[in-house]
Protein backbone atom coordinates (compact mmCIF):
# COMPACT_ATOMS: atom_id res chain seq x y z
CA UNK A 1 0.00 0.00 0.00
CA UNK A 2 2.82 2.49 -0.75
CA UNK A 3 1.21 4.67 -3.34
CA UNK A 4 -1.84 6.15 -1.97
CA UNK A 5 -4.51 8.43 -3.69
CA UNK A 6 -2.94 12.04 -5.20
CA UNK A 7 -6.11 13.41 -6.79
CA UNK A 8 -9.73 14.75 -5.86
CA UNK A 9 -10.13 11.21 -4.63
CA UNK A 10 -8.69 12.43 -1.30
CA UNK A 11 -11.25 14.90 -0.64
CA UNK A 12 -14.08 11.81 0.33
CA UNK A 13 -11.96 9.33 1.06
CA UNK A 14 -9.19 10.85 3.47
CA UNK A 15 -11.54 10.82 6.43
CA UNK A 16 -11.34 7.05 5.36
CA UNK A 17 -8.04 6.59 6.41
CA UNK A 18 -8.43 8.02 9.95
CA UNK A 19 -11.03 5.63 10.54
CA UNK A 20 -9.94 2.31 13.03
CA UNK A 21 -11.13 -0.22 10.19
CA UNK A 22 -8.28 1.46 8.15
CA UNK A 23 -5.84 1.18 10.30
CA UNK A 24 -6.38 -2.25 10.88
CA UNK A 25 -6.84 -2.79 6.75
CA UNK A 26 -3.64 -0.75 6.33
CA UNK A 27 -1.92 -3.37 8.89
CA UNK A 28 -2.96 -6.62 7.41
CA UNK A 29 -2.63 -5.98 3.64
CA UNK A 30 1.13 -4.48 4.62
CA UNK A 31 1.63 -7.29 6.30
CA UNK A 32 0.84 -9.53 3.47
CA UNK A 33 2.86 -7.65 1.03
CA UNK A 34 5.83 -8.83 3.20
CA UNK A 35 5.10 -12.32 3.58
CA UNK A 36 3.16 -13.78 0.80
CA UNK A 37 2.31 -13.20 -2.63
CA UNK A 38 -0.55 -10.51 -3.38
CA UNK A 39 -2.40 -8.85 -6.13
CA UNK A 40 -2.35 -6.37 -8.07
CA UNK A 41 1.25 -5.23 -7.01
CA UNK A 42 1.20 -2.48 -4.27
CA UNK A 43 1.57 0.64 -5.92
CA UNK A 44 -1.14 -0.27 -8.21
CA UNK A 45 -3.78 -1.06 -5.95
CA UNK A 46 -5.36 2.50 -6.38
CA UNK A 47 -5.20 2.41 -10.08
CA UNK A 48 -8.84 3.08 -10.60
CA UNK A 49 -9.09 6.24 -8.72
CA UNK A 50 -5.72 7.00 -10.30
CA UNK A 51 -7.09 7.25 -13.85
CA UNK A 52 -10.66 8.19 -13.03
CA UNK A 53 -10.77 11.35 -10.87
CA UNK A 54 -13.89 11.55 -9.08
CA UNK A 55 -15.58 14.75 -11.00
CA UNK A 56 -14.56 12.72 -14.38
CA UNK A 57 -16.43 10.16 -13.64
CA UNK A 58 -18.87 9.22 -15.89
CA UNK A 59 -19.66 5.32 -15.36
CA UNK A 60 -18.98 2.73 -12.66
CA UNK A 61 -18.25 -0.94 -13.90
CA UNK A 62 -18.30 -2.60 -10.09
CA UNK A 63 -15.91 -5.87 -9.88
CA UNK A 64 -15.66 -7.90 -6.84
CA UNK A 65 -12.06 -8.87 -6.02
CA UNK A 66 -8.92 -8.85 -8.50
CA UNK A 67 -7.62 -11.58 -10.55
CA UNK A 68 -5.89 -13.89 -8.97
CA UNK A 69 -3.24 -14.86 -11.33
CA UNK A 70 0.26 -14.11 -12.32
CA UNK A 71 0.76 -11.00 -13.97
CA UNK A 72 -3.21 -10.07 -14.40
CA UNK A 73 -4.54 -7.54 -11.63
CA UNK A 74 -3.03 -3.77 -12.10
CA UNK A 75 -6.04 -2.06 -10.56
CA UNK A 76 -8.56 -1.96 -12.73
CA UNK A 77 -11.28 -4.23 -12.47
CA UNK A 78 -12.09 -6.93 -15.85
CA UNK A 79 -8.95 -5.37 -16.93
CA UNK A 80 -5.71 -7.10 -17.39
CA UNK A 81 -2.09 -6.27 -18.67
CA UNK A 82 -1.01 -5.91 -22.55
CA UNK A 83 -0.33 -9.32 -23.09
CA UNK A 84 -1.59 -11.30 -21.00
CA UNK A 85 -4.54 -13.77 -21.96
CA UNK A 86 -7.86 -12.14 -22.12
CA UNK A 87 -9.95 -13.56 -19.17
CA UNK A 88 -13.22 -15.46 -19.32
CA UNK A 89 -15.29 -12.50 -18.29
CA UNK A 90 -13.77 -9.69 -20.37
CA UNK A 91 -13.91 -12.00 -23.35
CA UNK A 92 -18.12 -12.07 -23.05
CA UNK A 93 -17.71 -8.15 -22.22
CA UNK A 94 -16.36 -7.69 -25.19
CA UNK A 95 -19.33 -10.11 -26.93
CA UNK A 96 -21.47 -7.86 -25.77
CA UNK A 97 -19.99 -4.77 -26.91
CA UNK A 98 -19.65 -6.45 -30.43
CA UNK A 99 -23.10 -7.08 -30.85
CA UNK A 100 -24.18 -3.81 -28.77
CA UNK A 101 -22.32 -1.25 -30.59
CA UNK A 102 -19.98 -2.93 -33.48
CA UNK A 103 -16.92 -3.15 -31.73
CA UNK A 104 -14.50 -5.67 -33.08
CA UNK A 105 -13.14 -7.61 -30.13
CA UNK A 106 -9.23 -6.98 -29.62
CA UNK A 107 -6.24 -9.00 -29.04
CA UNK A 108 -5.75 -7.60 -25.50
CA UNK A 109 -7.62 -6.71 -22.26
CA UNK A 110 -6.20 -3.48 -21.52
CA UNK A 111 -9.14 -1.51 -20.47
CA UNK A 112 -6.64 1.96 -19.43
CA UNK A 113 -8.37 3.34 -22.64
CA UNK A 114 -11.89 3.26 -20.72
CA UNK A 115 -10.54 4.60 -17.49
CA UNK A 116 -9.07 7.49 -19.07
CA UNK A 117 -12.59 9.03 -20.22
CA UNK A 118 -14.54 8.56 -17.28
CA UNK A 119 -15.01 4.65 -16.66
CA UNK A 120 -14.50 3.96 -13.14
CA UNK A 121 -12.81 0.26 -12.94
CA UNK A 122 -13.72 -0.52 -9.29
CA UNK A 123 -13.26 -3.78 -7.66
CA UNK A 124 -15.23 -3.87 -3.79
CA UNK A 125 -11.86 -5.46 -2.84
CA UNK A 126 -8.77 -4.26 -3.95
CA UNK A 127 -6.02 -6.62 -3.06
CA UNK A 128 -5.72 -10.35 -3.52
CA UNK A 129 -3.42 -13.11 -2.34
CA UNK A 130 -2.33 -15.28 -5.62
CA UNK A 131 -4.58 -18.41 -6.64
CA UNK A 132 -6.95 -17.91 -3.58
CA UNK A 133 -10.44 -15.87 -4.87
CA UNK A 134 -11.95 -13.62 -2.59
CA UNK A 135 -8.91 -14.28 -0.07
CA UNK A 136 -9.14 -10.77 1.16
CA UNK A 137 -12.91 -10.05 1.46
CA UNK A 138 -14.27 -9.09 5.13
CA UNK A 139 -10.67 -7.15 6.23
CA UNK A 140 -12.11 -3.54 5.43
CA UNK A 141 -11.93 -2.80 1.22
CA UNK A 142 -15.43 -3.33 1.43
CA UNK A 143 -16.07 -0.37 4.00
CA UNK A 144 -13.37 1.44 2.07
CA UNK A 145 -14.93 1.32 -1.36
CA UNK A 146 -18.26 2.03 -0.39
CA UNK A 147 -17.34 5.06 1.05
CA UNK A 148 -16.42 5.57 -2.89
CA UNK A 149 -19.38 4.49 -4.53
CA UNK A 150 -21.36 7.07 -1.37
CA UNK A 151 -19.52 9.80 -2.88
CA UNK A 152 -20.35 9.21 -6.18
CA UNK A 153 -23.77 9.08 -5.08
CA UNK A 154 -24.04 12.17 -4.07
CA UNK A 155 -22.68 14.09 -7.25
CA UNK A 156 -24.90 16.56 -8.62
CA UNK A 157 -24.37 15.34 -12.61
CA UNK A 158 -25.44 11.81 -13.86
CA UNK A 159 -23.41 9.28 -13.35
CA UNK A 160 -24.23 5.75 -14.80
CA UNK A 161 -23.36 2.39 -12.32
CA UNK A 162 -23.38 -1.00 -14.40
CA UNK A 163 -24.06 -3.82 -11.90
CA UNK A 164 -23.44 -7.21 -13.15
CA UNK A 165 -23.85 -10.17 -11.12
CA UNK A 166 -26.24 -10.25 -7.13
CA UNK A 167 -22.61 -9.09 -5.35
CA UNK A 168 -22.53 -5.97 -7.14
CA UNK A 169 -26.32 -5.97 -7.62
CA UNK A 170 -26.18 -5.34 -3.34
CA UNK A 171 -24.83 -2.15 -3.92
CA UNK A 172 -27.84 -0.44 -5.02
CA UNK A 173 -28.49 -0.04 -1.77
CA UNK A 174 -26.29 2.35 -1.46
CA UNK A 175 -27.52 4.55 -4.98
CA UNK A 176 -30.60 6.29 -4.12
CA UNK A 177 -29.84 9.64 -6.38
CA UNK A 178 -32.41 10.41 -9.06
CA UNK A 179 -30.09 11.95 -11.47
CA UNK A 180 -28.35 8.73 -12.03
CA UNK A 181 -28.78 5.89 -14.64
CA UNK A 182 -28.36 2.23 -12.37
CA UNK A 183 -27.90 -0.85 -15.20
CA UNK A 184 -28.46 -4.10 -13.86
CA UNK A 185 -27.70 -7.61 -14.90
CA UNK A 186 -26.17 -10.82 -14.62
CA UNK A 187 -22.30 -11.06 -14.43
CA UNK A 188 -20.43 -11.48 -17.40
CA UNK A 189 -18.49 -14.84 -16.54
CA UNK A 190 -19.21 -18.17 -18.19
CA UNK A 191 -21.29 -19.50 -15.72
CA UNK A 192 -23.91 -16.85 -15.93
CA UNK A 193 -23.56 -14.67 -19.38
CA UNK A 194 -26.27 -16.18 -20.97
CA UNK A 195 -29.01 -15.58 -18.38
CA UNK A 196 -29.33 -11.77 -19.12
CA UNK A 197 -25.58 -9.96 -20.12
CA UNK A 198 -25.70 -11.09 -23.49
CA UNK A 199 -27.96 -8.54 -24.96
CA UNK A 200 -28.22 -6.32 -22.17
CA UNK A 201 -27.01 -3.31 -24.07
CA UNK A 202 -25.67 -1.61 -20.92
CA UNK A 203 -22.87 0.25 -23.29
CA UNK A 204 -25.21 1.94 -26.05
CA UNK A 205 -28.06 2.76 -23.04
CA UNK A 206 -25.00 4.22 -21.22
CA UNK A 207 -23.89 6.39 -24.16
CA UNK A 208 -27.51 7.95 -24.85
CA UNK A 209 -27.95 8.84 -21.48
CA UNK A 210 -24.60 10.40 -21.43
CA UNK A 211 -25.50 12.04 -24.63
CA UNK A 212 -28.78 13.40 -23.59
CA UNK A 213 -27.76 14.73 -20.71
CA UNK A 214 -25.11 16.86 -22.73
CA UNK A 215 -21.77 14.67 -22.19
CA UNK A 216 -19.38 13.02 -24.66
CA UNK A 217 -20.14 9.27 -24.63
CA UNK A 218 -17.57 6.75 -24.23
CA UNK A 219 -15.55 5.54 -27.14
CA UNK A 220 -15.74 1.59 -26.02
CA UNK A 221 -13.30 0.25 -28.49
CA UNK A 222 -10.20 -1.22 -27.01
CA UNK A 223 -7.67 -1.93 -30.28
CA UNK A 224 -5.55 -3.86 -31.19
CA UNK A 225 -2.16 -3.90 -29.74
CA UNK A 226 -0.62 -6.06 -32.29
Amino acid sequence: MSKGISNDWLIPLSEEFKKPYYKKLYDIVTKEYQTETVYPPAQEIFTAFDLTPLKETKIVILGQDPYHGEGQAHGLSFSVKPNVDIPPSLLNIYKELESDLNCYIPDNGYLAKWAKQGVLLLNAVLTVLAHRPNSNQGIGWEEFTDAAIKALNKEDRPIVFMLWGSYARKKKSLLNNPNHLILEAPHPSPLSAYRGFFGCKHFSQANEFLKAHGQTPIDWQIENLN
